[in-house]
């Protein structure tokens, strides 16, 4: 597998993986985002904008930072993953495997949360870490795009 990639796909699985990690570190370790090792308790919301809805209803007794950690922070939380992806593997090209794949992950980490009661399981979680997926690949094409354009214009020149 490493022997048939490229210069820039092994420079991509390098940041995924840094990624990855600075990712579940923040997810299910950094204390400053109310992950306290004391407080082990289920904690779920399966109804679709119910926290979202809170934060914004509360956003001036919580503060704005919490609203933006919450909401801003899913969604720019994967948008790494969904730019990584397509770099990483033939298969990410495809946006339907790159979201798949994305909402897999979020998946993944809201039940891990679930079961080790770190967190919550929620749901308004996993569409904003979509979106943030979707983002992030949009990004990789806008990316792609220029790159190819930028390429045909030198060679248009010389």
């Amino acid at each position: 597998m490493i022997r048939n990639t490229t210069r820039n796909q092994k420079f991509g699985w390098v940041l995924f993986v840094v990624y990855l990690t600075v990712l579940v570190y923040f997810v299910f370790f950094a204390e400053s985002f109310g992950r306290d090792p004391a407080q082990r308790e289920y904690a779920y919301n399966l109804e679709l904008f119910k926290e979202i809805r809170r934060f914004y209803q509360y956003r001036h007794q919580l503060g704005m930072e919490a609203f933006l950690l919450n909401v801003v922070g899913n969604v720019v939380a994967f948008m790494p993953c969904g730019f990584f992806l397509p770099v990483v593997s033939k298969r990410g090209k495809k946006w339907y495997n790159t979201i798949s794949l994305c909402f897999g992950l979020s998946l993944c980490i809201e039940t891990v949360q679930l079961v080790f009661k770190v967190g919550s399981f929620d749901v308004d979680d996993l569409l904003l870490n979509t979106i943030g997926g979707v983002l992030g690949y949009v990004s990789y094409r806008v990316v792609q795009w220029l790159r190819i354009r930028r390429r045909m214009h030198g060679k248009t020149e010389a």
